[in-house]
């Protein structure tokens, strides 16, 4: 009720000031009715339609600048209709017909002066209090504007912003919400000597791990600790807002990636379409379902023969694990006719095929699993698809399937071959996404890295060189989604993973954000390990024709006639190695006698 009561005076304020102005301040007893009758008028109009618009009804926060727009187009509605009335009637009372055009601005400056008063008061009240340590925020952007402005005006926050970094020239002088810009990225040393800082919030919505990398390396030789906003792929999807600050995690330094997403790709080709995901259980599974949901397709089902898994997956598309709906598929991708069966009675359009086994050294001691599950399960998906008409299919490939050395590596190289295979056959979209390592998905090295830590080590590395690709879960599934969008018939796609990351330097950050005192133990590279991961093959040519952060190649078909288990057992069997992807035919090597030799190593 205050704020109408004192909107109700702006509109005598401004309504008398425009006639007091007018005559010079010579105001006769009838021309003041006439004016205050005409400034009553002006408040009732003002208070009756503020409260039918809500705008006293908490339709907006008091001097937002939703509430500051609302109220503007108001008074100038209710000026230009008290303006006709004054200029066909006001000279029968004395009132000029120019009166509320030069009461407008009056009125309009009052109510937001006010406003902004009450915001200035109502911020002081808010500011963190004397325990709120100071900290620099770098970006002067849009981010770090919300940041600071969500820093500001919560009293319970632990930390007070001092300045801001940013090496945009432009900025230099910038201040938001009155903190000012006190230099550049470089000068965090120096800024945190001068302000008195002791923590850095990263305020960049497009950081990438490398960037991360180097500015809480600056920041923890200042002795300062490190905050970061969330991802923009969280921020995007709603999960987080930009003001959700967090100490910086191991996961943020090695695999931030930013995607940008092109929506009217991916819904030209999943929105309204059946899509079915195999491996859905899985950790690269079980985001892809979460991530599709989103894009409104016709149905959207989940296969796997882990029923565990798929209760999790309902859960992230859901919001419920009752596996008791037909959008759950338990089944076995080695099972060609039951894989058959479900694709004619359910009919997908779109095939991602995330099931695999991945687990390198397990591989390697038993390849035939390998060959079951990686090659002919593949087929099998495959074949099945082009039973039911798939239009795009989508293999989950792994960057060891470039210039392969290790079991797991050879048998997703044969998965892609498969699949480019049915492209060419079918002249549909059969494809292959590769990648390097996720991070945080069921086995792999971060979550092991983490168990050995707090079980007090020690942390095994297999070698002080090894490096490796990193991108999270969620950025490798948006890429992947986005790369069905632009991929053609029997194409590889190769997912920009930035640069590779030193295993070893993982390793020691983990460690000392843990603040606890672990040895670092050398294993030596396992079976089939490389020493640096590749994403492209040797005689793999690369193109970018349609998005900066996805490049295609092509494999090389093999239909299944082709296939050939005891050639390709013996290939891996064999010392050393026969890693030539292009051999299809058995070598000559007795295999009984390989598999002894390699299990007696």
């Amino acid at each position: 009720m205050l704020a109408a009561s004192l909107d109700a005076l702006a509109w005598f304020i401004g309504v008398v000031a425009a006639v007091v102005l007018r005559f010079e301040f010579e105001m006769t007893l009838q021309l003041w009715a006439a004016t205050l009758a005409l400034a009553a008028i002006a408040a009732v109009i003002q208070v009756v339609l503020g409260f039918q618009l809500a705008i006293y009804r908490g339709r907006h926060s008091y001097g937002s600048f939703e509430e500051v727009r609302t109220v503007a187009l108001l008074v100038m509605f209710e000026a230009l209709f008290l303006a006709v009335f004054v200029v066909l009637f006001g000279n029968y009372v004395g009132i000029p017909r120019g009166t509320m055009f030069l009461a407008f601005p009056f009125v309009l400056l009052t109510m937001f002066g006010v406003r902004y008063l009450a915001r200035l008061v109502v911020d002081r009240t808010r500011k963190p209090g004397g325990q709120a340590k100071p900290a620099l925020v770098v970006g002067a952007g849009q981010l770090g504007d919300n940041v600071v402005r969500s820093i500001l005006t919560d009293p319970a926050s632990p930390i007070v912003p001092v300045g801001l970094l940013d090496d945009d020239p432009a900025k230099k002088n910038l201040r938001l919400r009155g903190v000012p810009v006190i230099g550049r990225t470089a000068d965090i040393a120096d800024a945190a000597r001068r302000t008195g800082a002791t923590v850095l919030v990263i305020a960049i919505g497009r950081a990438d791990g490398a960037l991360l990398r180097d500015l809480t390396d600056r920041a923890e030789a200042a002795g300062m600790s490190v905050s970061v906003t969330p991802s923009l792929t969280n921020i995007g999807s709603g999960e987080e807002s930009p003001s959700d600050l967090r100490d910086i995690s191991i996961e943020d330094l090695i695999g931030r990636h930013p995607v940008d997403t092109n929506i009217e790709l991916i819904a030209g080709y999943i929105t309204g379409r059946r899509v079915i995901v195999t491996g859905a259980g899985g950790s690269i599974g079980s985001e892809l379902c979460r991530q599709l949901s989103k894009f409104g397709p016709k149905e959207l089902i989940m296969l796997d023969r882990d029923e565990t898994g798929l209760q999790m997956a309902q859960i992230g598309t859901t919001g419920h694990g009752l596996l008791d709906t037909n959008e759950v598929v338990l089944a076995d991708i080695r099972e060609p006719e039951t894989l058959r069966e479900i694709f004619l009675d359910r009919r997908p359009e779109v095939v991602f095929h995330a099931a695999a086994l991945k687990h390198l050294p397990m591989l390697e001691q038993y390849p035939d699993e390998a060959w079951k599950t990686n090659v002919l399960g593949t087929l099998n998906v495959v074949q099945a698809a082009r039973a039911a008409g798939v239009s795009t299919f989508i293999n989950i490939s792994t960057d060891k399937a470039a210039n392969p050395a290790s079991v797991l590596g050879h048998s997703k190289r044969i998965a892609e071959k498969i699949t480019a295979w049915a492209g060419e056959a079918s002249g549909r979209r059969y494809l292959s996404v590769r990648f390097g390592n996720v991070i945080g998905s069921r086995g792999s090295m971060l979550p092991t890295f983490q168990a050995l830590i707090e079980s007090g080590g020690p942390l095994t590395v297999t070698h002080p060189d090894v490096t490796r690709y990193f991108m999270t879960i969620p950025e490798a599934c948006q890429l992947v989604i986005q790369a069905g969008a632009v991929g053609r018939a029997g194409e590889v796609l190769i997912l920009d993973m930035g640069e590779p990351v030193s295993i070893l330097d993982v390793a020691k950050r983990m460690i000392a954000m843990s603040g606890k005192a672990i040895e670092i133990v050398f294993t030596g590279l396992r079976a089939g390990e490389k020493l640096h991961e590749e994403l492209v093959g040797d005689s793999e040519s690369l193109e970018r024709p349609f998005h900066p952060k996805v490049s295609h190649t092509r494999a090389d078909p093999i239909s299944p006639e082709r296939l050939d288990k005891a050639g390709w057992e013996a290939r891996m069997y064999a010392e050393p190695r026969n890693n030539d992807t292009a051999l299809i035919t058995p070598l000559a090597v007795d295999l009984a006698d390989a598999r002894e030799a390699r299990r007696a190593e």
